[in-house]
């Protein structure tokens, strides 16, 4: 209110206005929440009970799970309430905690993506010297550094929206609050601060993005020369899963967000940010349990225990 700004909430278009689709939306929507929330806890949860997957990789699989619940979470309920009750209003403030929460667990997921590039280099290219290249203080370092800026960065981009004034108008066209859309709104000159936001993202992006395109030339090098079929194929399956979490992630990112607004069309933007905040974190627990072995054995050790305490009572 400091700031000059009349608004104290704000109105959300949602996807649509049509009645006949907002009860097959909400289904569909909390399909995929159940989903991904499923999906992402499991996944933690599984990894936590076995001890043969507590290994650096492991641990970098933990905390993406964790933040793709949480950057689900920050935007997934408010949608299916809209569609439920039908109200679309959301407070000042919780408009900004969802910005600031959406920006830093995806900016988090991004340096956890480069993070997961060089354990991956290290895996395939260095693996006698893998186990003191990844020790669990480097991990540990690693995973820290990726919470510590990417909640840098959504203070930055969180603190630069708002700092805007908003006095035209309060109807957010879209279905959460997002930067550029909210942005939109301003009634000052909003040039710099995005010139500014685009700036610290197309760094922060390319400089993750950089670090996975150094490593996986040296990482596809190593595979090619591998003699043995079964050398060759454990190298895939190492790099497979993370190269799917990659190419969704980062291709959804450069399409939403690294172009000037004046590109932006609002309905495209929408269907691609359903993609990006909802579907990327149901789909990365899949991959990751689909194609690798190591889960799949996991899962069957703990169903089977659940199988047999059921059984016998205990």
């Amino acid at each position: 209110m400091e700031n000059g700004t009349n608004v104290t909430d704000f109105i959300l278009v949602g996807l649509t206005n049509a009645p006949e689709l907002q009860i097959p939306f909400f289904i569909v929507f909390i399909f995929i929440f159940l989903i991904s929330a499923f999906g992402n806890l499991g996944m933690i949860t599984l990894i936590l009970l076995d001890s043969c997957l507590h290994t650096p990789m492991y641990l970098f699989i933990i905390n993406l799970s964790l933040v793709d619940f949480g950057y689900s979470s920050a935007v997934t309920p408010k949608v299916i309430a809209g569609f439920l009750r039908g109200g679309k209003v959301i407070s000042y403030n919780a408009c900004a905690a969802q910005i600031y929460l959406f920006v830093a667990f995806a900016s988090v997921e991004n340096f956890l993506l480069a993070s997961m590039a060089y354990d991956r280099y290290a895996a395939v290219c260095k693996p006698l010297h893998y186990t003191i290249t990844m020790t669990t203080s480097v991990c540990t370092r690693l995973t820290i550094g990726s919470y510590a800026c990417g909640f840098l960065n959504a203070s930055i981009h969180a603190g630069g929206t708002f700092s805007l004034s908003f006095c035209k108008s309060n109807v957010v066209h879209h279905f959460f609050c997002d930067i550029p859309t909210v942005m939109a709104l301003s009634c000052l000159d909003k040039h710099i601060s995005e010139v500014v936001l685009v700036l610290i993202s197309n760094f922060n992006v390319f400089f993750a993005l950089l670090v996975i395109l150094i490593s996986y030339p040296f990482i596809s090098i190593t595979i090619l020369k591998m003699h043995s079929a079964k050398g060759y194929q454990k190298g895939l399956s190492i790099c497979t899963s993370h190269l799917s979490a990659v190419s969704i992630f980062y291709g959804t990112v450069i399409f939403m967000y690294l172009q000037p607004s004046s590109s932006h069309s609002m309905d495209t933007d929408k269907v691609a940010s359903v993609f990006y905040a909802m579907v990327i974190p149901m789909l990365n627990p899949i991959a990751y349990s689909l194609r690798n072995k190591e889960v799949k054995s996991a899962f069957k050790k703990v169903l089977g225990k659940a199988k047999f305490s059921l059984a016998f009572g205990f």
